[in-house]
């Protein structure tokens, strides 16, 4: 691994004061997590997006949330055909061996993957149609959502395309059987929610109303 270098010193200055009090006043749990396992209640499917602090928005602590994120938020539909698929690989561990109570799926304002998905639809961002750009291939995921919006025969917001890629990913769930059959036995339940970063805001989807609801 000759292109592997030293970690930048201000994460390891970081790293040395969290081992110094963070870990040093939690050792017990740390070590009882590392005995015991996982098992968290719920999975949380969301973006990579730097921004997006999970765990700060729910106060959630070690070994209580399995995370799983990608761009946009977005779950691809059940394809079994013996190729490499991160997502859905930590959906099926998720539920079949961690046997979770709860997905949830949470999307965010401002999403880089959903604004570089709508230039690309409107022919603004050409190289995204590429098909050697990883990006663009993994947005296309998000046509569905884009078509239900009436897009690009009419103007489509953003935050809504943004909940809408929350939508997708909650059909795309139950292409899993195993999801599906998990949920059909209520041993689980699925949740889509969106975080409006700047206003620290939280929608969660309303089946009974067909649109999100603050929190």
């Amino acid at each position: 691994m000759k292109h592997a270098r030293p970690l930048p010193d201000y994460l390891v200055t970081r790293y040395q004061g969290w081992k110094a009090t963070g870990y040093a006043n939690n050792k017990a749990w740390y070590r009882r997590l590392a005995d015991d396992g996982q098992h968290p209640r719920a999975m949380i499917i969301s973006c990579c997006d730097s921004r997006v602090h999970v765990t700060a928005i729910f106060g959630a602590d070690q070994g209580e949330f399995f995370i799983h994120r990608n761009i946009a938020n977005l779950v691809p539909p059940y394809k079994p055909d013996g190729d490499h698929h991160g997502t859905s690989a930590a959906v099926e561990y998720a539920v079949t061996s961690l046997k979770v109570a709860h997905v949830i799926v949470l999307g965010h304002s401002n999403c880089g993957g959903v604004h570089g998905y709508h230039a690309m639809r409107t022919g603004n961002a050409p190289e995204l149609n590429e098909k050697t750009s990883f990006v663009g291939r993994w947005m296309d995921l998000l046509r569905p959502g884009f078509e239900r919006l009436g897009g690009p025969e009419r103007e489509v917001d953003q935050n809504d395309l943004e909940r809408e890629a929350v939508l997708v990913s909650l059909d795309n769930l139950m292409t899993f059987p195993f999801v599906r059959q998990a949920v059909e036995d209520e041993m689980l339940t699925l949740h889509g929610l969106w975080n409006d970063i700047g206003e620290g805001g939280l929608e969660y989807f309303s089946p009974e109303s067909g649109r999100f609801v603050a929190v």
